[in-house]
């Protein structure tokens, strides 16, 4: 069963989408039940990885089978401490963001349920693909669920929104491709196997060139800042579901690249472009906390807290010590959580008011009081607030960078201050004040399928907040193991290779 295990939760959201494709266009409800229903399915399977996952560096739950042999292509499966919880968030966003749009989804209603199980299968695979061409394979696929969500069911600029996303992540794509093609060549090992790839010294100059290359595909799909101009039109126009995943899940992927494959592949370059990805990470931190200070749209501003909150990740992986990669990952869980929640409630607003304009609200505490709580709940996640979920990501993000680059961190607090800004004034002008507009009068509060979506997420936030230790004590014997390698292929005194300091 444990070596099947991945490929079983890879495939069975494919085999609910084939199912999804023979329903009656007419049996809308069958067709919500059924997705949901393999969604929780692959959840509670994807929780099995947990029973027999052991907190050690190294590959597990490991499955190879000859692909395409002549051109050494496999079909090779495993995860470690970093890929573990990313999978983990996958099964657990995508059901929620089903039940999240049951009543909000009206047209084509079996086409967006087998669209959302195939992009689940797409991101599971990406985060256990072992084989650089399945590894793409799963990357491209990804895309073109995610475009047909974004418009077909998206808002009055959906069709602008999903070219956008499809032409910049098709981009980067593109050139990721290309670097696999010439590391394949310049190996000289006919495989396309990640492991056995890792360990060629490649030539210094020709890291730079794959490096970047690699860099850029995964810095669009973070999005690191200047890179980051697709994701408020996509998340604004995306369909509530379509941005709890884009924001929850996809995004990780461009951490998840770096970590996995530009840094491991290419030691020498990653580290002679640590400084310049933690200067970026800082602008994109401090940027998108001054424009989302300015937003008018709930869903932008959530957008552009992503830009800023995604920086913070990228700025420890930037730092590459235990502390702060292994809160980089612990950070994208977290921002996975709390603005899969926001967007969740913007939709909740949206769906009953028809807009997103924050001077549109206000006063609604009085009418939709538990709406409120669990909005603001949310919110101070969203915040860092010692006791929740953000926090402990930020702080050990902090504390890794300033043995990196003390002034990265001295900087990057500023999003903290200007986050404190953007997010209380929000949650002021929303829920607080007199009730300037009758339509908020008669707003119905949570209703038993609301609170089922919302409440989990909440508890998690809070749990991941307490309980830290139970996560980062499986991702941090992986990490230190991948900073202790690299900075030693690098040429540079690899750090001890210890772990439970982050513990």
């Amino acid at each position: 069963m444990n070596q099947h295990l991945l490929s079983i939760l890879v495939f069975l959201p494919v085999l609910g989408a084939l199912a999804l494709a023979f329903t009656p266009r007419e049996a809308e409800r069958a067709q919500k039940t059924i997705a949901l229903a393999v969604a929780v399915s692959t959840f509670l399977v994807s929780l099995l990885l947990l029973r027999g996952f052991e907190a050690v560096p190294g590959m597990q739950f490991e499955y190879t089978r000859p692909w395409l042999p002549a051109y050494g292509i496999s079909y090779h499966l495993g995860i470690d401490g970093v890929s573990l919880w990313l999978v983990l968030l996958t099964t657990f966003l995508t059901p929620v963001a089903l039940l999240g749009s049951w009543t909000s989804v009206t047209k084509r209603v079996r086409e967006f349920n087998l669209f959302m199980l195939l992009l689940e299968a797409g991101m599971v695979g990406v985060f256990v693909s072992l084989d650089l061409f399945l590894f793409y394979v799963f990357w491209e696929a990804m895309l073109v669920p995610m475009y047909f969500l974004i418009g077909i069911w998206g808002y009055e600029r959906r069709i602008y929104a999903a070219l956008k996303f499809f032409i910049y992540t098709m981009a980067g794509s593109m050139l990721m491709l290309v670097a696999f093609i010439v590391l394949y060549r310049a190996a000289g090992l006919n495989t396309f196997d990640l492991q056995q790839l890792t360990r060629v010294a490649l030539d210094p100059h020709l890291q730079m060139w794959l490096f970047g290359a690699f860099a850029l595909a995964f810095a669009i799909k973070v999005p690191m800042f200047p890179f980051h101009t697709w994701l408020p039109d996509a998340h604004v126009e995306a369909p509530t579901a379509g941005s709890v995943i884009l924001a929850g899940v996809m995004l990780k992927m461009g951490v998840y690249g770096f970590l996995r494959l530009g840094i491991p592949l290419f030691p020498v370059a990653a580290m002679r472009f640590a400084p310049w990805i933690g200067l970026l990470a800082v602008i994109g931190i401090v940027y998108g906390a001054l424009v989302s200070l300015v937003q008018p749209d709930l869903k932008k501003l959530v957008a552009y807290s992503s830009v800023s909150h995604l920086g913070f990740v990228m700025l420890g992986v930037a730092a590459f010590t235990t502390t702060g990669v292994v809160g980089a990952v612990y950070q994208s869980l977290n921002h996975g959580i709390s603005t899969g929640a926001l967007f969740l409630c913007v939709g909740m607003l949206s769906e009953r008011r028809h807009t997103r304009q924050i001077d549109q609200f206000g006063g609604l505490k009085a009418v939709m009081p538990w709406f409120s709580a669990l909005f603001l709940f949310v919110c101070l996640s969203s915040l860092a607030v010692p006791g929740f979920n953000g926090f402990v990501g930020e702080f050990l993000i902090l504390l890794g960078t300033w043995g990196f680059r003390p002034w990265m961190s001295v900087v990057s607090v500023l999003g903290v201050v200007l986050a404190s800004g953007y997010i209380l004034w929000m949650v002021q002008r929303v829920l607080y004040g007199e009730i300037t507009h009758e339509e908020n009068r008669t707003l119905r509060d949570l209703s038993v399928r609301e609170a089922v979506v919302l409440v989990p997420l909440c508890a998690l936030a809070l749990f991941m907040g307490v309980a830290s230790p139970l996560f980062t004590r499986t991702i941090e014997p992986t990490v230190a193991a991948l900073v202790h390698d690299v900075h030693a292929r690098a040429g540079g005194p690899p750090p001890p290779l210890v772990t439970g300091a982050v513990r």
